[in-house]
């Protein structure tokens, strides 16, 4: 084969394999600058001692007001246990509502009355907005974190 045969080869073949991978990288969601700043942590302080977790917000009216509440600077809330599968405390301010009859798994962070804030440990089914859900811990993982009185909860964005 003579070098301009090769030449012409070698740039099809090329050619051709940067065109499937620019067409795989086109189907990958690459995330938008919101999805990204809708991440936020959550400091605990509990019996059982300090962690940092880490949540994702919903996608809704009242999430993005706790973005916004989250902005001006953390938000420290007394929370206290409720129920045998919550921790509960006051927001200190009003959020708007986005309430809808959901089931809570452990790690949903929910709006209750526009006025409070719960991380749940477990499930529970009624009406309330979801403002996110705490990522990478187990269930049992996570009520070990929360421990078994009243907890302090930082949430803050990540910078």
């Amino acid at each position: 084969m003579k070098a301009k045969q090769r030449i012409f080869l070698f740039v099809v073949l090329l050619t051709a394999a940067l065109s499937v991978y620019a067409t795989d990288v086109s189907l990958k969601k690459i995330p938008s600058k919101k999805e990204n700043s809708m991440n936020i942590i959550v400091s605990i302080t509990s019996d059982s001692g300090n962690y940092t977790l880490y949540a994702m917000l919903a996608d809704n009216k009242s999430a993005d007001a706790f973005y916004e509440l989250l902005k001006k600077g953390a938000v420290t809330i007394d929370m206290r246990d409720y129920g045998g599968f919550e921790k509960v405390g006051q927001l200190g301010t009003t959020l708007p509502r986005s309430d809808s009859n959901i089931t809570t798994d452990a790690g949903d962070i929910i709006l209750y009355q526009g006025n409070q804030v719960t991380i749940y440990y477990d499930v529970n089914t009624w009406n309330f907005t979801k403002l996110g859900k705490i990522t990478g811990v187990s269930k049992s993982e996570l009520k070990k974190t929360l421990g078994k009185g009243s907890i302090l909860a930082t949430f803050r964005l990540i910078e």
